[in-house]
């Protein structure tokens, strides 16, 4: 059985309130296995003996969005792939350590051309961007709250859907991987 990290977007924001105990839950119902949820911000961890993890996303996903009400994105990623992104430095470290900021976006598909080109013209004096594979990656210079990037902004810009993650909270995620 795989171990997988579902990262789901906008599952407590907008007036809703989703509690890990009815989101664990969800995801027992689903058949998963070992569900653990990290922060309540749509990090979840299980097992599964599905192998397309294209469908196993639908499957998550039509069932939140049947009880809950609303739509919510879903990400999977295996244990080797959050750790391979938890590892990838798209920017000098040093850059890192010094910025307000480091996050991780998961996407379903990678950016094509034109959302790479898209993703360009968000780039700012504080905001910088790297795409790699599935992951789009954000270093703000200053805070967040300083910046006028979002995950609205980058949808409505690219056309993708994105949830986005601290890399702290990645970093974290990938720890309880078991492979690190």
């Amino acid at each position: 059985m795989a171990r997988l990290f579902a990262f789901l977007r906008a599952i407590n924001v907008g007036g809703h309130t989703v509690t890990m105990d009815k989101l664990r839950g969800l995801f027992v119902e689903l058949g998963l296995k070992d569900v653990e949820t990290f922060i309540a911000s749509g990090n979840v961890m299980f097992t599964s003996p599905g192998t397309s993890l294209p469908a196993l996303e639908r499957k998550i996903a039509a069932r939140l969005e049947e009880s809950l009400g609303y739509d919510v994105a879903t990400f999977l990623r295996t244990a080797p792939e959050l750790v391979a992104i938890a590892t990838y430095k798209p920017f000098p470290e040093a850059q890192i350590r010094r910025a307000g900021a480091f996050c991780v976006g998961f996407l379903g598909q990678p950016l094509d051309a034109a959302g790479k080109k898209s993703l360009a013209t968000l780039a700012s004096a504080i905001d910088h961007f790297k795409t790699h594979g599935r992951e789009v990656y954000w270093l703000c210079d200053k805070k967040q709250s300083e910046s006028k990037f979002s995950n609205t902004v980058f949808e409505k810009t690219t056309g993708a859907r994105v949830t986005f993650r601290g890399g702290n909270t990645v970093s974290k995620l990938a720890a309880k991987a078991g492979t690190t």
